[in-house]
């Protein structure tokens, strides 16, 4: 069970970087680029597909953790990663439609990814 956290782990990672890297590089002229999108998309699944492993009571169990898992925690992620979500859902919309993508929408996008990350480290 902890090779497949290890996994999951690693997509979220790698889906984080996509938003937060996608951002940085288009800074100047913010957009929501197809990385942020998929990145967006594999970061609520693999943060969802994780906080239902260490929630299941055997699992933990199995991997030697004790305790219960912090759920405010879980919640707090599950709300950024939402709406790091819709922000890019949204942002993603008008670009394929040809359209302008607001820059405060695609500012939020990468920046709820950063504060996500932030909020992974300092709050866990």
């Amino acid at each position: 069970m902890q090779y497949v956290l290890m996994i999951l782990l690693a997509i979220h990672l790698i889906s984080v970087a996509a938003i937060v890297g996608g951002w940085f590089a288009h800074f100047k002229n913010p957009t929501v680029t197809a990385s942020q999108w998929w990145g967006s998309v594999g970061m609520i699944l693999s943060g969802l597909a994780m906080a239902a492993i260490v929630s299941i009571p055997a699992a933990r169990e199995a991997m030697g953790w004790g305790g219960s898992p912090n759920h405010l925690w879980l919640g707090i992620k599950l709300l950024l990663g939402a709406a790091v979500f819709v922000a890019a859902l949204l942002g993603r919309r008008k670009s394929n439609r040809g359209e302008v993508v607001p820059t405060g929408l695609a500012h939020a996008v990468g920046g709820l990814g950063l504060v996500n990350i932030l909020v992974a480290v300092f709050l866990q």
